[in-house]
């Protein structure tokens, strides 16, 4: 699960992470009592910036024209006329596509004068099945694009989970960014309290970008989180009602939701061929193969290893109602899956809606004969793939043809 920036921005304060003071708001009337607030305790500048679930907002274009979803504002009537061109506006940017992201929330918080710009992030690292924290002293870009062209700027420090972060860490992080005198013991502090978010949190990723030498109002140098980005491990939200209450379905697909209801695990993509499978390995190698044979993968759809009856029945459903599916592919093995579950799934779940498009099952593994006879005997019109390949063939030729 992702929240937004001013949401992120909270739970780091909660443990003790520099961030600018600022509060989010939902109507421009809101934004200059926030704006006169700040402005009264002695910012001499405020930034504006569009909640949404996507990057690139400053760069990013409203569909009424107006440019930019982050502004900076000088006085309280500037961040008030941003505010009233935002907000309930359709925001375009590089990661939203075309359609855009409506903006319902600001957040305006204190832009001090920025001397300095740098990275970090906590995430698991897989390969050591560890967190790690890592830093750059390249803020302000995409890491991916640093990893790419410079990597030995960016410094890993691998953390023991049953430890957790070390002081000696955190300050061996402040020291690789070049930080001197009290900005240590700041960097160290701010790594410690980010590293205590990500693990108490259940985070995925917590993302700093960028971590900011300001100048305060009184002249002093602070290290501030500047932008934060936390992404969250649905799996664990369960213990954090808190958290679950950040969730905003209004920044979520319509089908991703739904299909969340049923704990069905999808993601929508753009084409034709949508597929149905158990296991989120078999579910990406069998998208891979229909791209392999011409096609494109309209879904990533994994059911779970012990999906039910009714569970398929609403994976059909959820499926049906993407306009651009023009054929499906059912590929299932069974494990703990039996595969006459699916096959009675399938089949009430073609009656009830009505299926015309071209529909291939391939069955494999746990009760795999009665789950081919409960789909003979249906009656229903579908092409049977006798592999993985041979079944992808068959729906990429059925769609194209």
């Amino acid at each position: 699960m992702n929240i937004h920036e001013y949401q992120a921005k909270q739970l780091l304060a909660q443990y003790g992470v520099a961030v600018p003071g600022g509060e989010a708001v939902k109507t421009a009337d809101e934004a200059k009592a926030v704006a006169e607030k700040l402005f009264a305790a002695g910012q001499k500048m405020l930034v504006v910036k569009s909640q949404i679930h996507a990057g690139g907002r400053g760069k990013g274009t409203f569909k009424s024209g107006f440019q930019g979803g982050v502004k900076l504002a000088k006085s309280v009537d500037e961040a008030h006329e941003f505010a009233k061109a935002m907000l309930g506006q359709v925001l375009v940017t590089k990661q939203t596509g075309a359609d855009g992201r409506e903006v319902k929330t600001l957040l305006i918080a204190s832009a001090e004068e920025i001397k300095k710009e740098f990275y970090c992030a906590c995430l698991l690292d897989r390969n050591t099945s560890r967190p790690i924290m890592m830093v750059s002293t390249e803020g302000g870009v995409d890491i991916e694009e640093v990893a790419a062209k410079t990597p030995e700027k960016i410094v890993k420090e691998t953390i023991d989970p049953a430890v957790g972060m070390m002081p000696f860490q955190a300050r061996k992080l402040a020291s690789a960014l070049g930080l001197k005198g009290d900005l240590i013991n700041q960097g160290a502090k701010l790594f410690l309290g980010l590293y205590k978010t990500f693990w108490e949190c259940d985070a995925s990723m917590v993302e700093i970008n960028p971590l900011c030498i300001v100048v305060t109002p009184e002249g002093k140098e602070a290290l501030v989180c500047v932008d934060a980005k936390i992404g969250l491990d649905d799996n664990a939200l369960y213990r954090h009602k808190n958290i679950q209450e950040m969730r905003d379905l209004g920044e979520e697909a319509p089908l991703e939701i739904e299909a969340s209801k049923f704990n069905l695990n999808y993601i929508k993509l753009d084409g034709s061929i949508a597929c149905l499978v158990n296991g989120a390995g078999l579910a990406m190698a069998t998208m891979d193969i229909i791209q392999h044979f011409g096609g494109s993968p309209a879904n990533f759809l994994d059911v779970g290893g012990g999906a039910s009856k009714e569970q398929v029945s609403a994976a059909f459903k959820i499926i049906l109602s993407d306009p651009n599916v023009k054929g499906i592919l059912v590929n299932i093995f069974g494990g703990i899956m039996d595969c006459n579950v699916i096959a009675t799934g399938i089949v009430a779940a073609v009656k009830e809606t009505g299926l015309k498009l071209p529909l291939v099952v391939r069955l494999e593994g746990n009760n795999v004969v009665a789950g081919k006879k409960t789909l003979d005997e249906s009656g229903l019109t579908l092409i049977t793939g006798d592999s993985m390949s041979d079944a992808a063939k068959k729906v990429v030729h059925a769609v194209t043809a």
